[in-house]
């Protein structure tokens, strides 16, 4: 699939960079489903200090988001599905937990990470976000900058050039990580297409019980 991307499908850390090689656009992870469980990303080392540029050009810390949950995408915005996709069922699902725990939810930020820092300008993020939610923050910087944040963060991404040199696609693994106040992990968010009615397997309702479950 144009676009396709990689999914980590597994809490345990040591595997889950090898589990992001696999799987390109196929139903992957969810979060464990028993109430007072830890999520399956505690412990794990994800995460680290970074500094980027936001959408308005202006920079960013890890640590400015010290005191909130974030969750976090990577992505990029020339993806023609996939990542739009995703997105729009993390901020529909956090739409609704807005209005439902206005409270919790100001204590949570969405962040989108991009993957194609050549293309992914501050000019182009702007826009993108913000048809997604005033709330959503989009994060770019220079590729040494991207790869170590990435890296940091056990995301794998790799640009695949188009046939007949019309542009390239960026193959990325996708599934969002749930970060606490700490800016320690805590679960994976699942996003794929809902299975069964009543399983938990993905889309904005298993997005927003994943968000009703850790945020407190």
């Amino acid at each position: 699939m144009a676009g396709g991307t990689m999914n980590k499908a597994s809490p345990a850390l040591l595997i889950l960079p090898l589990l992001a090689l696999l799987g390109g656009c196929q139903p992957g992870a969810g979060s464990d489903a028993d109430n007072g469980a830890q999520g399956e990303l505690v412990g794990a080392r994800i995460g680290a200090p970074f500094t980027l540029t936001d959408q308005d050009g202006k920079s960013v810390r890890w640590d400015d988001f010290a005191g909130k949950y974030r969750i976090v995408y990577f992505g990029y915005t020339y993806c023609p599905d996939v990542c739009p996709m995703d997105l729009q069922r993390i901020m529909q699902a956090f739409g609704r937990f807005e209005k439902e725990k206005p409270v919790l939810a100001a204590k949570l930020q969405p962040i989108f990470i991009s993957i194609d820092p050549e293309r992914d300008v501050p000019a182009v993020l702007k826009p993108y976000v913000a048809a997604f939610s005033p709330r959503l923050i989009g994060l770019t910087g220079t590729p040494a900058q991207i790869g170590r944040v990435a890296k940091d963060f056990a995301v794998m991404y790799h640009r695949e050039e188009a046939k007949g040199g019309a542009g390239y696609m960026v193959s990325h693994s996708r599934t969002p990580y749930l970060f606490g106040p700490d800016g320690k992990p805590i679960a994976l968010v699942p996003v794929d297409d809902p299975g069964t009615p009543g399983v938990d397997e993905g889309g904005p309702d298993a997005v927003l019980a994943a968000l009703e479950k850790w945020v407190k």
